[in-house]
């Protein structure tokens, strides 16, 4: 009898905190333990876009601890919340909660509910499988290998399931809206190329190369020099054998080198996807590298998420980390646009174009996740439920972020002048956007 109350009471508490974080009109259904179920507002007929499910009477209060982020996230990957179907439509619905949560001021409102505080305690907090574990100083070399190697060092076979061919890991370009995932990554990359006006006299560098598909398409496709560096052994690993089979190894290579160790010249650098690993405070550090290498006249495109206009107001204790900081970003930052160009001309580079591409990386993502979708027990099999579901959870969250302008991704291309004021640009951007 003690059980069944006990059972009872947390399902009514659970129903209440369900009507204040999830009101209706709720465009997701619930499922409950005991298999009972909250249809979705106005899904009479088919079945919804997607279901949240509680595995027993206590997930919610486990997914409430405060930091609220940390505790749902934790709770998603080890399968004590889940959802069926569409990830971003919970997170559409749910994006009041999402934002106050970020902002600090749900957190108080949810400690006063008798609710929460019930269910909490029951609640355990073990954490899931993929926790980073650095040590030793925020952005030294040595702790910034480990952020990388954590994650980008995973099995090659489980990024092969998601991405294109190329394995590009960054955003793509859908120019019509129209094209598959293999063909915007290959029209990003080509862009990259125009924008930095790539010919067969110019030796490229790639700071943060992933597997090497810019490397290998500057030299197939643009005939020049392309060196390729990264912290994550794997990737080179994977890239130099792409770039054996691509016939370009005379032309590209890719090798283990932090960007603060590079030494010789190059007519052009790229980082795609690099910049939000360094850190506010390590910005104009590595900038200033990029500049030391990039000989008079070149040009840097430098490829990185931004903080969007429409971006949650971080409150939280910066020494408490978030999902993505634990599991998988650590140690990284967005920074917002100006930010990033206050340092870059803090060390003499000039701004010669700025290009938001926030859409082209929410129509990425989505091709990511339904992949991931798509591949799920070969993902389980590669990399372990709870490193899959961490992937799932966070590719959705981004796409939706994207979506809704909290996150931007910026191309700008940098110049950094002669000592006559040249920058080796045409008079005009209409090259850019041949057919």
């Amino acid at each position: 009898m003690t059980i069944s109350r006990e059972a009872s009471e947390a399902k009514e508490r659970t129903l209440r905190l369900l009507s204040y974080i999830a009101p209706e009109p709720r465009p997701f259904a619930v499922r409950l333990w005991d298999d009972s179920t909250l249809p979705a507002s106005g899904d009479a007929e088919g079945a919804p876009p997607a279901t949240l499910v509680l595995s027993d009477p206590y997930a919610l209060g486990r997914a409430l601890q405060p930091p609220v982020d940390l505790s749902a996230g934790e709770a998603f990957v080890r399968g004590e919340i889940d959802v069926e179907g569409d990830l971003e439509v919970v997170f559409e619905a749910m994006g009041g909660l999402l934002e106050a949560a970020a902002g600090g001021g749900m957190l108080e409102r949810l400690r006063a509910m008798g609710d929460v505080v019930a269910l909490r305690r029951q609640a355990s907090r073990h954490p899931p499988e993929g926790a980073a574990t650095l040590s030793g100083q925020r952005h030294s070399r040595n702790r910034d290998s480990s952020a990388i190697r954590h994650h980008y060092d995973l099995p090659v076979d489980f990024y092969r399931l998601w991405l294109d061919r190329r394995m590009v890991y960054s955003c793509g370009y859908f120019p019509t809206g129209e094209e598959t995932l293999d063909e915007a990554q290959e029209a990003k990359l080509d862009l990259v190329c125009r924008k930095l006006r790539l010919t067969p006299e110019h030796h490229l560098l790639d700071i943060g190369c992933g597997w090497g598909s810019l490397v290998g398409y500057a030299a197939e496709h643009y005939g020049s020099r392309a060196t390729g560096i990264t912290l994550a052994e794997r990737q080179v690993e994977e890239g130099t054998r792409r770039l054996n089979q691509a016939g370009v190894a005379d032309r590209a290579s890719v090798e283990i080198r932090d960007y603060r160790d590079v030494e010789g010249t190059f007519d052009r650098v790229a980082s795609i996807g690099m910049a939000e690993h360094v850190g506010r405070e390590g910005m104009q550090e590595y900038f200033q590298a990029a500049w030391d290498r990039l000989a008079p006249g070149g040009l840097m495109m430098n490829h990185a998420i931004s903080r969007g206009p429409n971006a949650f107001e971080d409150r939280r204790d910066p020494e408490q980390p978030s999902f993505i900081d634990r599991y998988v970003f650590p140690d990284g930052e967005i920074l917002n646009l100006t930010e990033t160009v206050r340092a870059a001309e803090a060390v003499g580079f000039e701004v010669r174009d700025v290009e938001d591409l926030r859409e082209h990386y929410a129509a990425t993502l989505r091709h990511w996740v339904a992949n991931l979708e798509a591949s799920w027990d070969e993902a389980v099999a590669t990399v372990g439920e709870d490193r899959a579901r961490i992937w799932r959870l966070f590719m959705s969250g981004s796409a939706h972020n994207f979506a809704r302008g909290r996150l931007s991704v910026h191309q700008t291309l940098l110049g950094k002048p002669d000592d006559r004021g040249r920058v080796e640009v045409p008079p005009s951007r209409a090259d850019l956007y041949r057919p």
